[in-house]
C-alpha cells in the first residue's frame, strides 16, 4: 500500500512539472487536430469517390473511342492489304484483260456490221489488242513469278 501511495505521489509530481504539462497539452492538441483532420477527410470521401468514378467513366469512354478507332484502322488496313494482295491484283488484271478483249470483239462486230469505218476500226482495234497483249504478258509474268 505504501508503494502505491508513493506511486501516486510520484505521478502527481510528474504531472505538475511544466515540461510534462506542455507535453500533455501538445499531445491533446495534436489529438484534437488529428480528429479534426479525420473528420474533414471523411467529409471529403464522397467527393473523392465521385471523382474516382468520373475518372473511370472518362477513361472507359476514351478507351472505347480509341478502341473503335483502332478497329476501324485495322479494318482499313485489312481491306488495303486484300486490295493489293497478289491474288487480287491478278484478278483485277484478268478482269481488265477480259474487258479489253470484249471491247475489241465489239469493235470487230461493228466493222462486220458495217457500223464502223475501216480506218477508225484499225486504229482503235490495234490499240485495244496492244493493251490486251500487254496485260496478258504482265498477267503471265506475275503468275509465273508467284508460282515459281
Amino acid at each position: 500500500m505504501f508503494h502505491l501511495q508513493r506511486l501516486g505521489t510520484y505521478q502527481q509530481f510528474l504531472l505538475s512539472l511544466d515540461q510534462v504539462k506542455m507535453q500533455n497539452n501538445l499531445r491533446d492538441e495534436l489529438r484534437k487536430e488529428t480528429l479534426q483532420l479525420a473528420r474533414e477527410n471523411l467529409e471529403k470521401e464522397p467527393r473523392i469517390m465521385e471523382l474516382g468514378n468520373q475518372c473511370r467513366i472518362i477513361r472507359t469512354t476514351e478507351l472505347a473511342a480509341a478502341q473503335e478507332k483502332l478497329n476501324e484502322l485495322e479494318r482499313q488496313k485489312a481491306e488495303t492489304l486484300k486490295f493489293y494482295s497478289p491474288a487480287s491484283l491478278l484478278h483485277r488484271l484478268q478482269e481488265a484483260m477480259n474487258k479489253t478483249d470484249e471491247e475489241s470483239e465489239t469493235l470487230h462486230g461493228q466493222l462486220l456490221d458495217r457500223e464502223s469505218d475501216i480506218g477508225v476500226f484499225v486504229q482503235k482495234y490495234k490499240k485495244l489488242r496492244n493493251t490486251y497483249h500487254r496485260r496478258a504478258l504482265t498477267h503471265l509474268a506475275a503468275k509465273t513469278s508467284l508460282t515459281g
